[in-house]
């Protein structure tokens, strides 16, 4: 059986939803595809997403950044991981060689990992990176000069990024220097269908009420301005987490009947993070999106201004977003000043044509 490995960062849920649609893709080409997720992210994730047949093996393939919630890098225990991650770098290495050659992939892909890149290299086994940043970029304006260790885990990474074979570079990516050959594909979505008629039933929502969808890339946000959001006539609130408090007005999604993905594509607004997956999905499906920035993420700009450009957003800020003044900017995202750009998203099969070519 054609089989495909799949080293997916377990930070967030946008690594994995930039992956889905290339596997999915990749299975119109390769019959009777495979796919090994090599991954942390939770099994539920791909439940309702990936086509092909796949088993999941949960092992952690990367760092990325430590969160305190998901609008803030703990930089210090970031760093921290990062050396504890390096210190057992051979072993993860001999740990993945192991398995690759137990399951004898045609090929590795890669979003974000760098391990799969030095593990691929030692199994002999082509090594494709699918990515729109690579973690040197993301921690690079957090290295600390009095450190040098810091510089040494930065070499490390983009050593191993440097042993792939090739790069896909997603659009809208980052420049990604590590690699020696970087191909560019479009922007990867693969939105879900609507349950829209049916979800507003089913919550009782009034016909002049909005839906608002509250997630912030899966992971967890301590707390939000619940008294605000019971207090905000005319929206309605959908969120992603463990809501301290429910009401009429606000809504677990853990309770409902459906994905996320399906979600968004079924509500009037999401308020996010400019993270990966939920940008371009959102622009996709023409969504209006209320984000707040995080200002030190690498990728963050270049989705900014896609969102800007292709869709529909406007900028909450952290002072607003923690005090609940979010009716502006609801208002604001629904009464855009310029129609956006059409754009086709076309990653998922500039992506899979790349990956067939190893089978």
């Amino acid at each position: 059986m054609p089989t495909i490995w799949s080293a997916i960062s377990g930070h967030g849920y946008g690594h994995a939803a930039q992956v889905v649609p290339v596997l999915n893709e990749l299975g119109k080409l390769v019959p009777h595809l495979k796919a090994v997720l090599r991954t942390t992210v939770p099994a539920s994730f791909f439940q309702d997403r990936l086509s092909i047949p796949w088993d999941l093996q949960s092992v952690e393939q990367d760092i990325g950044c430590v969160q305190k919630g998901p609008l803030r890098i703990d930089i210090t225990a970031t760093w921290e991981a990062h050396t504890r991650f390096h210190t057992q770098w051979e072993q993860r290495v001999a740990q993945e060689v192991a398995a690759m050659r137990a399951t004898d992939p045609q090929v590795i892909v890669a979003d974000t990992p760098y391990l799969a890149g030095c593990a691929g290299r030692e199994a002999g086994t082509s090594t494709v990176v699918l990515a729109n940043f690579t973690w040197d970029e993301v921690l690079q304006p957090l290295a600390e000069p009095g450190q040098p260790h810091h510089r040494s885990i930065l070499a490390a990474i983009r050593h191993s990024y440097g042993l792939a074979n090739l790069a896909l570079r997603i659009a809208p990516g980052l420049p990604m220097p590590s690699f020696t050959k970087v191909c560019d594909v479009g922007p990867i979505a693969e939105p879900g269908a609507s349950c829209r008629n049916e979800l507003r039933v089913r919550l009782g929502l009034a016909e002049t009420e909005q839906l608002v969808l509250i997630g912030f890339g899966g992971i967890q946000i301590d707390s939000l301005p619940w008294d605000r959001m019971k207090q905000m006539r005319g929206y309605r609130f959908i969120v992603d987490g463990r809501p301290a408090q429910t009401s009429s007005r606000i809504h677990p999604l853990s309770t409902l009947p459906y994905s996320f993905k399906t979600l968004l594509a079924s509500v009037d607004i999401v308020l996010t993070k400019p993270g990966y997956g939920t940008i371009v999905e959102a622009v996709a499906l023409g969504l209006p999106v209320v984000y707040v920035r995080r200002y030190n993420f690498a990728d963050e700009p270049p989705l900014v201004a896609f969102l800007h450009r292709y869709g529909r957003g406007s900028e909450l800020s952290l002072t607003d977003f923690v005090s609940g003044y979010w009716q502006p900017a609801f208002e604001a995202v629904q009464n855009p000043s310029s129609t956006p750009v059409s754009i086709p998203c076309t990653g998922a099969h500039d992506a899979a044509g790349y990956l067939a070519t190893y089978f």
